[in-house]
């Protein structure tokens, strides 16, 4: 559903514009609302409304008898916040999410798939830099 890498800086407000096709997207299928978060290796997480409903779910029949699912529940509950972008696809991420991933000013937005990532420019290129090299990994997970 949402694929692609672009480029936005916060707005003077601290707002940040969804790209035009992840809008289009969103158009097409009716999407208003969406839930961001903690995400992983520093950066935002944000689903549409039905994704969250089928993530909260996966999460709820995780056994919290154990410290990982609690530890990894708490931050990612309780970092939480629906959103719905004005017309023009702007909204605002909460100062505690700016600073877990370390959004400063210059951001890179990513569809991956089934959510959108939103992550510090600076750091976006450091993952990339420091990671295995794409072919690595597909030969890992996909077997080939």
């Amino acid at each position: 559903m949402f694929y692609g890498e672009f480029q936005h800086n916060l707005d003077r407000k601290s707002r940040i514009i969804m790209p035009a096709k992840f809008r289009d997207v969103c158009k097409e299928y009716g999407i208003e609302k969406f839930f961001i978060t903690r995400g992983l290796d520093k950066c935002v997480f944000m689903f549409t409304s039905d994704e969250w409903r089928t993530q909260e779910q996966k999460f709820k029949v995780m056994p919290f008898t154990k410290q990982e699912t609690r530890n990894f529940n708490r931050m990612f509950f309780s970092g939480a916040v629906d959103i719905i972008p004005d017309k023009q696809g702007r909204f605002i991420i909460p100062p505690y999410l700016k600073d877990y991933a370390e959004i400063k000013r210059e951001t890179v937005i990513i569809g991956v798939s089934n959510r959108i990532e939103i992550w510090d420019k600076r750091i976006w290129e450091q993952y990339r830099a420091a990671g295995e090299s794409y072919e690595k990994i597909a030969e890992n997970i996909l077997n080939i």
